[in-house]
């Protein structure tokens, strides 16, 4: 038995990166998913991609910055598949190195809206279904950012913590339901959209980044009857980036 069989699973921010990773990651391991991204043709691949590893699969076309396309992400999948055993939260905006004074605040907002206020509009839209069968788990990806700030990353780092505190007061508040709810912290990770803001080659220049497989591999473990033990919880996966080393 795979550890996801016959699971819904909603991946937004799928397209690329830890997203698309995770995706294909829970596709082999038997669940069904539903990935989001603002690219159609983007998205699009990554389900096909799904579906030859033998697994179903929705693309929808959402930007996380609208709640009616938030709303409708949850409307499809529950028209599709039923309900929504597992969330994960992974959308994000990274912004570049932008010190406070000189950051535009349409991009402020932008980041806010889709790093912080998207998972918790989507995860309130997912929660009724979870509640009424008594089971879920729904997953944030946070970031090493989020636990620490640092100069020219406000408004990233400010969401970032922000969506721990959030697990941490939505898994107090469903556990009674049989729903979970944790975050993942990642260190640094070679991603297209890491490579965009930091105008960097990835492993090839920093062989200590990891690789969105190894994410995808623990968000796995964690939206696993396996975790049952842990809930409320942030899992710092750091990799060669950990502070530790520095």
């Amino acid at each position: 038995m795979r550890k996801l069989e016959n699971r819904i699973a909603i991946v937004t921010g799928a397209s690329q990166g830890i997203g698309k990773a995770i995706a294909l990651a829970f596709g082999q391991q038997g669940a069904k998913v539903v990935v989001t991204a603002r690219t159609t043709d983007a998205i699009e691949a990554v389900a096909n991609q799904l579906r030859e590893i033998g697994t179903e699969a929705l693309a929808i076309t959402a930007d996380l910055s609208v709640e009616t396309d938030i709303r409708r992400i949850a409307e499809e999948t529950v028209k599709r598949f039923g309900g929504t055993d597992i969330l994960v939260n992974n959308a994000a905006i990274i912004h570049p190195r932008l010190d406070l004074v000189d950051f535009n605040t349409n991009l402020w907002r932008q980041v806010i809206d889709v790093n912080l206020i998207a998972p918790a509009l989507l995860t309130k839209a997912v929660l009724p279904s979870m509640i009424n069968n008594r089971f879920g788990m729904i997953l944030n990806i946070s970031s090493i950012g989020g636990r620490k700030g640092s100069k020219g990353r406000s408004a990233y780092r400010a969401t970032k913590a922000g969506l721990i505190s959030l697990t941490e007061s939505v898994a107090a508040e469903v556990k009674p339901y049989g729903v979970d709810v944790n975050c993942i912290c990642p260190g640094g990770v070679d991603t297209e959209g890491f490579r965009e803001a930091f105008d960097s080659q990835g492993r090839e220049q920093d062989p200590k980044l990891m690789r969105p497989e190894e994410i995808a591999e623990l968000a796995v473990f964690m939206a696993s009857d396996a975790s049952s033990a842990i809930t409320g919880a942030a899992i710092d996966a750091f990799g060669g980036t950990n502070p530790l080393f520095s």
